[in-house]
């Protein structure tokens, strides 16, 4: 819906309607959305997963057969979503350049990250300006960069070339917009 104003507001200027704006005709008002909260983040996590289970302010989920963790802190205004994808032991340097090359590249907003002996796929952003589309949108990232480990290393939305993984991520983000699409 949002969008569907916002484009025609672009479409009355883009053909010439700017002037009747200025005359007295109010350009239509795009909905604004309430900023992030835990309990928004749980109505959008639970319609993503209806089987997501929350602990206090964390979360675990299922997203494309990929288990993930949303740990959040009100108080701190953080979030991040985690998915485990090996033991960092035996990571070797090469492969620890490459995961840096693809946090600078690829990855987009989710990042690789070492903790507590593991390695992560991870998406880390402040609580109370986080989109609903900004959420979803980071959640299947780090599912990406964790299914493409070891192969494109890749967040998935922006893919150079002709391969499939541009509409493996196109689809699956618009799966996962749609289920969220009323909150």
């Amino acid at each position: 819906m949002r969008h569907v104003i916002l484009a025609g507001a672009v479409a009355l200027i883009q053909l010439g309607a700017a002037p009747l704006l200025a005359q007295g005709s109010a350009p239509p008002v795009a909905q604004v959305e309430p900023p992030m909260s835990l309990e928004r983040m749980a109505q959008i996590l639970f319609a993503l997963d209806p089987d997501t289970r929350q602990v206090g302010p964390s979360f675990e989920l299922t997203l494309a057969d990929v288990p993930v963790l949303v740990i959040t802190d009100p108080a701190s205004d953080r979030m991040r979503a985690m998915v485990p994808i090996r033991s960092a032991d035996g990571l070797e340097p090469e492969e620890l350049m490459r995961l840096m090359q693809a946090n600078f590249d690829s990855a987009l907003d989710a990042r690789y990250a070492v903790a507590r002996g593991r390695l992560w796929g991870v998406f880390i952003h402040p609580l109370s300006p986080l989109k609903r589309e900004q959420l979803i949108s980071g959640l299947v990232q780090t599912v990406n960069v964790a299914r493409t480990y070891g192969q494109s290393y890749s967040g998935g939305a922006q893919v150079f070339g002709g391969g499939d993984s541009n509409d493996i991520y196109r689809e699956l983000l618009e799966e996962l917009l749609k289920k969220g699409e009323e909150l």
